[in-house]
């Protein structure tokens, strides 16, 4: 297995290098000077200096500059390993799931680029190395962006048995020294995850190296995409005190902690220390620290104050602090006067490794000192540098010196605990878990429940931009905030982002748990307020809610679900709006509202819903890899309930999608005492679509697939039944789950009901979840089982999934297990019929040698008839039958095996399906009621897509023709192909006939419906016959502009059994267009000659009607002319010798004819002379 894993690899690498160009980009058309190429300065007048740079000018598909998305070049970046684990500019593939990224970042599809790490060392340790080109003059507002993918883990284990990931690393290099910026965090999930590193000011040249160090066998991938470059711009020169000689007069307050001036180089590697300095972007640079390591218990105050400044309006304070490696780290600026503090600045929390510009006003009216408190977190570091005083801080010299205050004493509790209000310790883990544990209740006071009137309540600033958050004062026009409200406002930092105000370390939270608050927010459509969810535990941070601008004031009151957390998580507040140009962002009356885990929803038991005023007892699980979303149609069609409603939905390609998994929970219900129906209705739509599954959790057992389905159901809605099972005395959870495939698809939920007692007969049973309620009796025994876990022998693949872990009904017939003559019986449910005919459709398959037969029997009144007995079976495929059954009451299907005493053999059944009407002929389809039997092979390793079933009526996402050809209505459905999806490199969509018996004289016809641009002519419908002698084309057309429905003929032959198919191809991409077809009829042994009704070309539905108002509109004109003719010719006969003699040519109004809604206009005269 590893063996095969190394030679994909390796041949992936060698498709990278030989098949992947890197596009051609234009550089330095200006002709510029070394000095001004890749400085983040556009020299010329296309960018072009900035190409090639690590970076191009710009992505045209993010429409960012100084960004490089891999799209068309690998923008410089070069592989410089020294073995042959390395890095190639490579995309995903779907046919290699769990090798690397399933999708890029840019698009968000298997199509885009990105860089990615190939060839994993084997046998010894060994490091990729990823450099940039040289890049000149960073800003100290430099920020580097890029998004990474890592997957897989090294097999050894650390610490308390957890497999440990590779670390991705990112470091500077500059003149000879080789600086780190970031690494990846210990554990994260897979999936697409953003780094944000400041390099802050560096002078001359430099580049950045990517590197991963695997040991052998570790089998660890990475992956980079979209590194972008903002604000690396150089600004103007500034004078500071960079304690590279000393302290500059300030003064370190002796004890423990304290202010320590020292080096990155002295300081090590340890997470959190700063890996450079600020003045110089260096690690033999000095700044002052004060930090805790992993294990210290952290928490002591450091103090460093400045010199006793004279009274003064117009004394300002600039710095850069790191705040880095903890969440509980702090920094304060104080001023002191008579020997009190007045506080001015606070920084809290993890701010990230980079350097955060603070400034700070003083306007105090007596002599005062600056004091600069910092506080390190537990394995976190606080550090600062470049202290920049103004010109109005003016040093007292006469008066005296004024006298700090004396520190408090430390908290008597012990590392791991907090000190409540009263003096109290309890668990750290215990404060701000949505319940009070201090007698005071003050270990819940500073959790995020505010309203801002007495302060923030526990929430933090952790901007490091221009943006920052604070307290302000409502204005008394505003109709949404009240009070004192937290206000977006101007920030003292240089990196343009938005500002971020974090919660404390919250949770664990319940089901029920939501955030509510008051907001408003006035900006242009770029700006926004946004809510994310960071979880610590995995490591992921989730979008939990957004509100964009508008251009006006907006807000109001939001409900903002955050649902079942492991703790620690925090809450995040992200806002990014113009401030210049009047834009405002404020949040008022913040509240965690059912959070505690006990709490119950009131509306945890309603399991039916119809999600018109909500989500009643369903929640997300926030584990997912992407979401159900609660909404109105979005381009999918519309709800079931009212047509006009909300529903759930799930789309694999939206920008937030990554993974594969989307689940949708109840709470814990009560334990069930009886069995209850649960019917729900569901569209599983797409191409690509993967499967949706029904589950049931016992609380502390193992989960049961109730209901399954699989691949492409069409874009209507169905509907569904799972009998929910008593569960004696334990708790349960039912859930909604989605496994997509690939990302072109959607899933729809909507109106679930559950009602007392067992549901009834399964009209349609794929045998994936259960066995349907079908009963086994006599000798020999069926038995529901997959080729890759089952006992008995059988099919080495189910129908429904074409995989070895597909389920089916299988009868052993061997003698020994059923002897000759004996039987064994699998009976139905009662179906209750609901139309004077019904369609019984299933599949099977007989194993060669002597497998006895199969008989097929309808049961009404106690009373059998034989309908089907199979005893032979060409072949080794899958077989598809049916039988019309005119029920005058309920009734029931049997399956009957009976043994003829070979010693081997099986009998296998799977896909039961019970429709409305009468059976159509074998292959023959108008699709109103379903496929037919018709469907897309779910083979992965072909490479192909699924066809969709769908009616007239318009979506944006599955567009096809407005009628159908059956019932030429909206409402009339059809089978259809949204072209665009197909890539380049003859990719393929195939829709396949049941096999088929040998033709010697039959008849294939059917009506299609083609509409692609006619530049895009590469597009070809295709039918195929497929039997043991290979495949051959038996008809073909080319790609056009839609014609309303045409009619095809085709004659049949084939000598041995065989499969119709209709296939898709294109050599371009993408080729935007629809293919549709309906009412396929297969006459077997009756040739094509003897039809009496053989299709012929149709013209649309709409343009009979135009041409009947054309051509009248025409007759009308012609006869006014023909009027006005004779009067004219009356009254000028005696001119007529005079008259010119007119050309032959048509004139006027004859200058122009219709036909099939095209304009042929007739040349001119002077253009043919």
């Amino acid at each position: 297995m590893a063996a095969g894993r190394q030679a994909m690899l390796a041949l992936l690498v060698l498709l990278a290098r030989a098949v992947l160009p890197s596009g051609s980009v234009v550089l330095n058309s200006c002709n510029s000077v070394a000095e001004q190429l890749c400085n983040f300065v556009c020299d010329c007048s296309d960018c072009s200096d900035e190409n090639q740079c690590g970076y191009l000018r710009g992505s045209a598909v993010l429409g960012t500059p100084f960004t490089c998305d891999f799209e068309d070049s690998d923008c410089g970046w070069q592989d410089v390993s020294t073995s042959t684990y390395g890095w190639v500019r490579g995309r995903a593939s779907l046919a290699m799931w769990g090798v690397g990224p399933h999708s890029d970042h840019t698009m968000g599809t298997d199509l885009g680029w990105f860089l990615m790490t190939m060839s994993p060392p084997t046998k010894t340790t060994a490091t990729a190395w990823l450099r940039s080109p040289e890049m000149r003059e960073a800003a100290a507002t430099c920020e580097i962006r890029a998004w990474y993918h890592l997957s897989g883990s090294c097999e050894h284990t650390q610490g308390q048995n957890q497999t440990e990931q590779p670390v991705l690393r990112l470091a500077v290099a500059h003149k000879d020294e080789v600086v780190g910026l970031w690494q990846s965090p210990r554990h994260c999930s897979e999936g697409w995850h953003q780094l944000v590193a400041y390099p802050g000011r560096i002078t001359e040249r430099f580049q950045l190296i990517f590197s991963l160090t695997q040991p052998p066998t570790c089998g660890a991938q990475v992956a980079l995409d979209d590194i972008m470059f903002r604000n690396c711009g150089l600004p103007e020169n500034f004078t500071r005190c960079s304690f590279d000689r000393d302290l500059c007069g300030w003064e370190a307050a002796a004890g423990s902690p304290a202010w320590g001036r020292n080096t990155s180089l002295d300081l090590g590697t340890s997470y959190g220390i700063p890996t450079r300095d600020h003045s110089n972007s260096s690690r033999d640079g000095f700044f002052l620290h004060v930090g805790s390591g992993l294990t210290a218990r952290g928490g002591g105050t450091a103090q460093l104050s400045s010199p006793t400044f004279q009274a003064t309006n117009s004394c300002s304070l600039v710095l850069y602090c790191h705040l880095h490696g903890s969440d509980t780290s702090n920094l304060s600026i104080f001023y002191v006067t008579n020997s009190t503090k007045h506080l001015m600045r606070e920084r809290t929390g993890d701010l990230g490794s980079c350097w955060v510009r603070e400034r700070v006003d003083f306007n105090v009216t007596d002599p005062f000192k600056v004091l600069i408190e910092g506080v390190a977190g537990r394995g976190g570091t606080v550090a600062i540098d470049d202290l920049i005083l103004s010109q109005g801080c003016v040093k007292e010299q006469e008066k005296p010196l004024v006298m700090l205050p004396r520190q408090a004493d430390a908290s008597s509790c012990a590392a791991d605990e907090v000190a409540c209000d009263n003096g109290d310790c309890i668990a750290a883990e215990l404060a701000c878990d949505f319940a009070a544990t201090c007698a005071d209740g003050s270990d819940e006071k500073l959790c995020g429940t505010t309203t801002f009137e007495s302060g923030t309540g526990g929430w933090h600033d952790i901007s490091v931009g221009r943006l920052r958050w604070g307290l302000q004062k409502v204005p008394e026009s505003d109709i949404f905030l009240t009070g004192t409200f937290l206000a977006l406002q101007t920030g003292e930092g240089q990196m343009v982002g938005p500002a971020k105000a974090r919660s404390p370390l919250l949770g664990p939270s319940g089901p029920a748990c939501t955030m509510e608050m008051s907001y408003h927010i006035y900006s242009d459509p770029q700006g926004f307020l946004a809510i994310s969810v960071t979880d610590h535990t995995t490591g992921t941070t989730q979008l939990a809610w957004q509100a964009q601008g508008r251009g006006s004031t907006t807000g109001g009151h939001v409900r903002v679900p955050l649902g079942e957390r492991s703790r620690p998580f925090q809450v995040e507040l992200l806002a990014l709006v113009d401030l210049q140009s009047s834009a405002s962002v404020g949040v008022d009356n913040v509240t965690f509202e059912q959070c505690y885990p006990d709490v119950v929803s009131p509306t945890a038991a309603e399991l039916s819903c119809n999600f018109e005023r909500g989500m009643c007892g369903w929640y997300q699980d926030l584990s997912s890899d992407f979401k159900w979303v609660h909404s109105m149609e979005q381009g999918q069609g519309s709800d079931h309930t009212t047509g006009s409603g909300y529903f759930l939905s799930v789309d694999p390609s939206v920008p937030w999608s990554h993974g594969q998994r989307a689940q949708l929970l109840t709470s814990l219900q009560e334990p069930a005492t009886a069995p209850r129906c649960l019917s729900f209705w569901y569209r599983l739509a797409g191409p690509q679509i993967g499967t949706l599954n029904l589950k049931l959790w016992p609380e502390g057992g193992e989960e049961v697939v109730l209901w399954t389905r699989r691949g492409t159901q069409g874009s209507i809605w169905h509907r569904a039944w799972a009998t929910l099972p008593a569960t004696g005395q334990q708790r349960y959870q039912v859930a909604f789950e989605v496994l997509h495939d690939g990302f072109l698809g959607d899933v729809g939920l909507d109106d679930i009901a559950q009602t007392a007692g067992p549901c009834g007969a399964e009209l349609s049973c794929s045998f994936e979840a259960e066995g349907c309620g079908l009963a086994a009796s006599g000798e020999g025994t069926w038995q529901r089982q997959s080729n890759s876990t089952g006992t008995t022998a059988g099919p080495v693949a189910d129908h429904t999934t074409g995989t070895a872990t597909g389920h089916y009904m299988v009868v052993n017939m061997g003698r020994v297990f059923l002897p000759a003559g004996h039987v064994a019986t699998l009976t139905s449910q009662p179906y209750q019929p609901s139309t004077s005919a019904q369609c019984l459709a299933f599949w099977y398959q007989l194993s060669t040698g002597t497998p006895g037969s199969l008989g097929v029997y309808v049961q009404q009144s106690r009373a059998r008839r034989k309908v089907l007995s199979i005893s032979t079976m060409e072949g080794d495929n899958w077989h598809r039958s049916h039988i019309t059954v005119q029920p005058d009451g309920d009734w029931q299907v049997v399956f009957e095996a009976v043994g003829a005493g070979g010693d081997h053999g099986y009998i296998a059944l799977d896909d039961l399906h019970v429709s409305d009407g009468a059976c159509p002929e074998l292959a023959s389809c108008d699709f109103e009621q379903d496929t037919c039997g018709w469907s897309s092979p779910s083979n992965p390793r072909l490479h192909s897509f699924a066809w969709g079933w769908k009616n007239g009526i318009t979506l944006a996402k599955y567009p096809g023709p407005e009628q159908d050809h059956t019932l030429g209505k909206r409402n009339g459905h059809y089978m259809h192909f949204d072209t665009s999806v197909l890539g380049a490199g003859g990719t393929s969509a195939l829709l396949e006939s049941p096999p088929l018996p040998m033709a010697t004289d039959s008849c294939l016809r059917f009506w299609y419906h083609m509409d692609i641009p006619e530049h895009l002519c590469s597009g070809e419908l295709r039918v195929t016959l497929q039997g043991a002698a290979g495949q051959r084309t038996v008809w073909s057309v080319a790609g056009h502009r839609s014609r309303g429905w045409q009619g095809a003929v085709v004659p049949v032959h084939s000598p041995s059994e065989f499969q119709i198919s209709f296939e898709i191809t294109t050599w371009r991409w993408p080729m935007e267009g629809t293919v549709a077809l309906d009412d396929i009829v297969y006459s077997a042994r009756v040739g094509c000659h003897s039809s009496p009704e053989s299709p012929v070309e149709e013209k649309l539905p709409g343009s009979f009607v135009t041409e009947v108002v054309l051509s009248l509109l025409l007759a009308l004109v012609i006869v006014a002319l023909v009027a006005l003719g004779g009067w004219y010719w009356l009254k000028q006969r005696e001119l007529a010798s005079k008259t010119p003699t007119e050309s032959s040519r048509p004139q006027g109004f004859d200058n122009i004819t219709f036909r099939d809604d095209k304009v042929i206009i007739s040349p001119r005269e002077e253009d043919e002379s």
